[in-house]
């Protein structure tokens, strides 16, 4: 990224007689080589966005917004017990074990707490009862924030610390809500996320059916809060691939998609390197579904792995019309070229990929190798809340490491927009929507520079404090 050294100040730098393709590449370049980094972050936040295609919602929620939903759950029958000591009780260490024994920070609900010994429920605390630094500890261990940390802290040890908070779908319905909150907030107007809707419960403990939960999420993005984000919302669900009964759930999963219009893909998701997930396992279900259902589409993880393979090929054999990550796709030359200039996307994921060491650095990447030959890309944040980042911080990190130009934005945002799994009449007012909303920006942008989105102070979250320097200010906190 071109400019860096120099901190000019760009509030009313730039007045464009006239409008058109080269004019619209010079003020971006002009902007790039004398903004700061904050005010480049600044401007991305405040910039129009189409939408996120690849998030896990579970993943998708900030610790502090588990913290503060969990102990609210109080008030719908659920209470939240988190283990903050190692008592050694007698038989508890031995296996199988889900999580491990010597774990801290998994958190249960009351029913889970009563299945304890005595010895086990002394080692576990009500959640709203944790320390000052016993709650700050907490809050970090859902975090992959520290060097050592990685792919095997992140796929082992974040996800079975959340235990039964993503049993509860009032928690689950509230988490969908702040993200739409968030995601509107920079200026996001369509999210994809992948929900749960099998194995939650109620606050006795009972099992509620994957209708219930269904009814619940619904009810939720209908109240007039979450209207007001201007953010539209479908959902996936998700199989983890490599469980022994994996075509059963898929067929499972395939039924729940075709009686709700809210689900609008099927996804698979798990380690890649787990090879009882291989995609070709799935051929023979998914043509025998075809046959029963009509409709249900499919956006999968492939190409998450830092080795060859045709995972990405295999996967469209599948009838995937979207790959989430799809790092490898670049060691497979046929494939690679037959996904150019479309119809398939790939849902590309910078932060995830580096801090689950799928690239030791971003030089590696090949996000700019698919977007520079025509592969359809998108940006999306996969795992955010447990990045600590923003579909901003994304952008940030495109712009920073690949000089994007303007026009290469905004065909992000409109592939994000033009591969969703929306209605064609929603899809088209959301693309329309978006012209009409970059069209204003980019005049008000030109017209009075920084200055036109003084009021918009974009969240400077963990990832781009550590890798960037973009840290809150002073007394400055992160809604």
């Amino acid at each position: 990224m071109r400019g860096w050294w120099r901190a000019v100040p760009i509030a009313g730098l730039l007045a464009v007689a006239s409008a058109g393709s080269a004019v619209a590449q010079d003020w971006f370049e002009t902007f790039k080589d004398t903004a700061t980094p904050a005010e480049l972050h600044r401007f991305l936040y405040a910039m129009p966005k189409g939408g996120d295609l690849h998030l896990h919602l579970g993943g998708s929620v900030f610790s502090e917004w588990y913290f503060d939903l969990a102990v609210a759950q109080a008030a719908n029958g659920y209470r939240y017990y988190t283990k903050v000591k190692i008592e050694n009780c007698a038989d508890a260490a031995r296996p199988p074990r889900r999580p491990p024994y010597l774990f801290r920070f998994h958190t249960v609900d009351q029913n889970t707490l009563e299945r304890f010994n005595a010895c086990e429920r002394s080692e576990y605390v009500p959640l709203e009862s944790l320390t000052g630094s016993q709650k700050a500890a907490w809050l970090d261990s859902l975090r992959l924030d520290q060097a050592h940390e990685g792919r095997n802290e992140f796929f082992e040890a974040h996800w079975s610390r959340l235990g039964d908070m993503t049993r509860n779908p009032h928690l689950i319905a509230e988490a969908l809500y702040r993200n739409m909150q968030a995601f509107g907030a920079e200026g996001v107007a369509y999210i994809e996320p992948q929900v749960g809707v099998r194995g939650l419960r109620a606050s006795n403990g009972d099992a509620l059916s994957p209708d219930a939960v269904m009814d619940i999420y619904r009810e939720r993005i209908a109240r007039p809060d979450a209207q007001a984000t201007g953010v539209s919302v479908r959902m996936q669900v998700s199989l983890l691939r490599f469980v022994a009964d994996a075509e059963a759930q898929l067929a499972q999963l395939y039924d729940i998609a075709a009686r709700h219009q809210e689900i609008v893909a099927v996804n698979m998701v798990g380690r890649e390197d787990n090879d009882k997930g291989y995609p070709l396992r799935f051929l023979d279900t998914l043509r025998a579904l075809r046959r029963q259902h009509s409709g249900v589409r499919l956006s999968i993880h492939a190409g998450e792995v830092d080795e060859p393979n045709h995972h990405v090929r295999d996967t469209l054999l599948l009838g995937a019309e979207r790959i989430g990550h799809g790092i490898n796709l670049i060691t497979d030359p046929q494939t690679l070229t037959a996904m150019r200039h479309g119809p398939y996307l790939v849902e590309i994921n910078l932060i995830s990929n580096l801090l689950l060491e799928y690239v030791d650095d971003y030089a590696q990447h090949p996000f700019p190798e698919y977007l520079r030959i025509g592969v359809p890309v998108a940006l999306s944040t996969d795992d955010r809340g447990m990045w600590d980042s923003t579909l901003t911080d994304e952008f940030f990190v495109a712009v920073t490491e690949f000089d994007l130009t303007w026009a290469e934005i905004e065909r992000l945002s409109r592939n994000s927009l033009r591969h969703s799994f929306l209605e064609a009449a929603e899809k088209a007012a959301l693309l329309d929507d978006y012209s009409r909303r970059v069209a204003n920006f980019v005049a008000a942008f030109q017209a009075d520079g920084m200055a036109a989105f003084a009021d918009r102070r974009p969240p400077r979250r963990g990832f781009v404090c550590r890798r960037y320097g973009l840290c809150p200010e002073p007394n400055e906190g992160n809604p």
